[in-house]
């Protein structure tokens, strides 16, 4: 992450392959985040049994691809606090650039809330991506802590529906043990995403999308199937 705000995608830019940021059983980084109002805050200031925590940006086609189930999802938990993480352009065009400061980076995440409709909390990394970096500079990775701190979830790529069964699991006093398979964004979404970014993002998209499945759809998931995730009490302390 030399050039974190990078102005084209490359599947370079992440490491698809090393796991890193807080592990189930860690401790959650307790970072510094801004509110669309411009309010700072520690992250683990939260309200609830749990936080879920996912990663994101307006130019993320998994992100986008995601929104609407992480969004009915937060409804049917009242006890459990839900926000987005507002990181780097995942795909940053022409009409939709990468940051060049934490005013232009403030604003795409209000354009997040107001024009996409986002009804989760979010919250705005700085300008130079502490945040991102400590949870692992994924583009659309989603953490579950509990009320102590404590990573209790985490999965390098978000998939709603084991999110879900994972905070079912958790809510219910049981570790989170479902494997987390790499889904692929909808094509239709993908499409309006980078549209949107503006000339550029497609073609980086699609110049690093042989890469990108290599990495993911294949290696990830192989790694997922041979690998036992660690069972971890969900209100552990850490």
């Amino acid at each position: 992450m030399a050039d974190y705000n990078y102005s084209a995608f490359s599947s370079a830019d992440y490491d698809f392959t090393t796991a890193s940021g807080p592990a189930v059983g860690a401790k959650a980084p307790d970072i510094e985040v801004t509110t669309l109002s411009g309010v700072k805050r520690r992250l683990l200031e939260f309200d609830g049994d749990f936080l879920v925590l996912e990663l994101g940006s307006i130019t993320c086609p998994l992100f986008q691809t995601r929104r609407k189930a992480m969004a009915a999802m937060d409804a049917i938990y009242p006890n459990v606090a839900s926000a987005v993480l507002y990181v780097r352009e995942a795909h940053p065009g022409i009409d939709i650039p990468n940051h060049d400061g934490f005013e232009q980076k403030q604003a795409c995440a209000q354009r997040l809330a107001e024009v996409d409709g986002e009804t989760r909390e979010i919250l705005v990394d700085d300008f130079d991506g502490s945040g991102h970096r400590a949870f692992g500079g994924m583009p659309n990775a989603v953490f579950i802590i509990n009320r102590n701190g404590c990573v209790v979830f985490r999965a390098a790529w978000n998939n709603p529906k084991v999110t879900k069964s994972a905070l079912d699991a958790l809510i219910a006093g049981r570790p989170a043990t479902t494997k987390n398979y790499f889904r692929p964004a909808t094509p239709k979404i993908a499409v309006q995403t980078l549209r949107k970014a503006g000339k550029g993002a497609a073609v980086d998209f699609f110049k690093s999308l042989p890469a990108l499945v290599w990495q993911n759809v294949v290696k990830r998931n192989l790694r997922v199937l041979f690998n036992r995730p660690q069972p971890v009490a969900p209100d552990m302390t850490c």
